[in-house]
This record gives structure tokens, sequence and C-alpha cells, in this order.
């Protein structure tokens, strides 16, 4: 029998930890091996028995969540997955939280609400998945646990596939990125790099609802890009990043020589919303030759079908590679259909994007 994942949760609401427990035990590669009230009792419960992910409340009495990150950071890493409230205050904390070390965002499960349970439920799962399998400073490599039971929809959900037909050059290139766990700090490394006249940029980074802004206007401040969360209609321009916003998947549209944004509602694809195969379907339909894939950091296979489909329909296609991945569950998936033009360094994305800018405007 597989090693289950064993999770500490962390928060001073009996409610909200009775619910987190419940959601998590629904899928039995999971397992809540305590609880506790404050980050004193949380500390006492980790020197007794060290788990493979705490999921950790932000507000807390006797020491807020960041502050006990950051000790844990410094004294024992291990995977935290922040779990916050939809507040604009608390996704600005989130920010630092990332920045602090965490490896990904949970929203608090709305106890009693059968419906958002069921979907929240298949994402928080997914999240601490991911963060199980996530590298903490040390470089150990854990055995991927078997996926998740519930039902996984593709983008056919959201929209039809692409035609086949190859499309020609005939606009500037537009390229689409993909990420997940771990990929809040892997975009702000590859951004901070790009200069100012950077290709239109694309960005599906798996996190929740109110917290994608936050996060765009973070980047946005340490980028020579603009940045912004992305709103439907918005059209993708050199120098500017459109980032999808949490809970709604985004499509790359055509409109003569120009390109924009649609954001849409619409059902979780695999597991996501939003989702990369969205996204990556979307920029073989509308683009083909004329877009760029890049594909990163990130837990399961969200994207890989999407990025074959991009490269089938001409699109050049990179991928993170597996020494730089925080997970590399995504890029090995996408590699593994085939998809994948290159693999390179996280250090050298940039690098990629310029350079295949440079040949199509040849």
């Amino acid at each position: 029998m597989a090693k289950k994942i064993r999770v500490l949760i962390v928060d001073d609401s009996a409610s909200v930890r009775q619910a987190l427990t419940q959601v998590l035990e629904a899928d039995g590669d999971i397992e809540v091996m305590g609880v506790a009230s404050d980050p004193f009792v949380a500390a006492r419960r980790i020197q007794e028995e060290v788990p493979d992910v705490v999921t950790l409340d932000v507000e807390m009495p006797k020491m807020d969540g960041i502050t006990f990150l950051r000790k844990l950071m410094a004294q024992h890493p291990i995977p935290v997955v922040m779990c916050s409230s939809l507040t604009e205050a608390g996704s600005q904390t989130l920010m630092q939280a990332l920045e602090a070390g965490a490896v990904d965002i949970i929203l608090k499960p709305k106890i009693g609400a059968a419906d958002h349970l069921a979907e929240a439920g298949a994402m928080i799962r997914q999240t601490v998945k991911g963060a199980a399998l996530a590298r903490v400073k040390s470089d150990r490599r854990r055995t991927p646990f078997p996926g998740a039971t519930e039902a996984k929809l593709t983008a056919d959900a959201v929209l039809p596939p692409p035609t086949g037909r190859p499309m020609a050059k005939t606009t500037e290139i537009v390229v689409c990125v993909g990420a997940s766990t771990g990929g809040t700090e892997a975009l702000r490394e590859l951004l901070v790099a790009l200069p100012a006249n950077s290709p239109g940029i694309v960005i599906v980074q798996h996190m929740p609802e109110r917290f994608t802004s936050a996060f765009a206007a973070r980047l946005n401040t340490l980028c020579k890009v603009e940045v912004k969360e992305a709103v439907h209609g918005d059209p993708v321009l050199r120098g500017h990043v459109l980032i999808a916003p949490g809970g709604h998947h985004m499509l790359l549209e055509r409109q003569g020589a120009r390109y924009l944004v649609a954001i849409k509602e619409g059902p979780l694809v695999s597991r996501h919303r939003p989702s990369v195969d969205v996204l990556f379907r979307s920029a073989a339909r509308a683009a083909g030759s004329n877009a760029m894939g890049v594909i990163m950091t990130g837990m399961g296979d969200d994207g890989a079908r999407g990025m074959d489909e991009m490269h089938k329909a001409g699109a050049y296609t990179v991928a993170q590679d597996e020494a730089t991945s925080i997970v590399f569950g995504m890029p090995k998936e996408a590699i593994a259909r085939g998809g994948v033009d290159r693999t390179v360094p996280l250090e050298q994305i940039a690098r990629e994007i310029l350079a295949a800018d440079r040949r199509h405007l040849g």
C-alpha cells in the first residue's frame, strides 16, 4: 500500500479544522495526522511527528501565520500551504507568505455549502498533493502519489479541439505560460528577467480568486514589463503580461491581426479553474504558429494535452527542467506526450522567449 500524505492542520477555528479534515480525508491517499489551534501547539506536534504537509491559517492568536512560517522554514523546512478567507487584505499578506516559503494557497472551505465543498474540496486535495511533492530548500525527491479519484474534465468542456490545420505566421508572437505548485516564485524569476519590449504574454497560474490580483500587482512593482490581472477583452500587447483571474478560465482569441483574452466561467478542467489546458488549446486554435507555449513547475498534468495541441498547430514549445522545478509534474507530462520542443532550466526560459520572438519577427 502506498504511503499516505500526512497533514497537520493549523487553524484557530474548530469548524475550519473539522471541515478541512473532512475534505482532505475524503481522499484515501491523505491522512490528517493532527490539528492545532495555534502555532505553539503546532510546534509541539511537529517535534513529536513531522508531517508531509502543513496547512496554515494566516490570522491566529499568540503568533500570526507568517511569523510561524518564517520560523518553520528557518528551523525545519516542511511544505506549507497557506489557508485564508477571501479578503483583499488577506491576499496581500499571502504574497508575503509565498515569498517566505509557502508552496501554495487554498481558500478556507465554506461550512455547510455542499456545492462549494464538492468543487473546492477537489482543488484543496490537489493542492495538498502537489505540496507533498514539493522540494523545500533541500533537494529531496518524493515518489508521486496515485492520481486523485475525482472525475477530471478535459478542455472539451470549455471549447472544441483545434481543426488540425497549421496557421501561417502572420502576426507577432504570443507567449502562453502555464504553472502551478512553485509557480509563483518561478514566474517572478522569469518575468523579472524580461525587458520592457518583450512579446505579449498570457499566464495561467493555479491560484484562488482575488489572490491573482494581488499576485499581479506585486509582480508589476518588480518587473520592466507591465503585469496585471486579465479582464475580459484585454488586448495582448508587447511589453504587457496578463494573468488569468482565479476562479475563471482565460482563452486567447484573435481579431484581425491582434489578440485579446476572453475570461469565462465553466467547470474545473484538469481539476483547475483557470486551466492551462484551456489557455493552450485556445492558443492552438487562435494563434497556431504565431504562439509560443511555456509549461513550468506544477503538480499533475494540466497543460500537457494543450501543449501537444499547440505543438501540432506549429507553436514553439518549452518546458522547465526537473532540476529547477519545485514539482516536476506538469512539465514531465507535457514532455511524455511529445509536445515539447525544448526543455531548459528556469533561468534560461526568458532567453528562449526572446530568441523565439527574434526568429518570429525574422
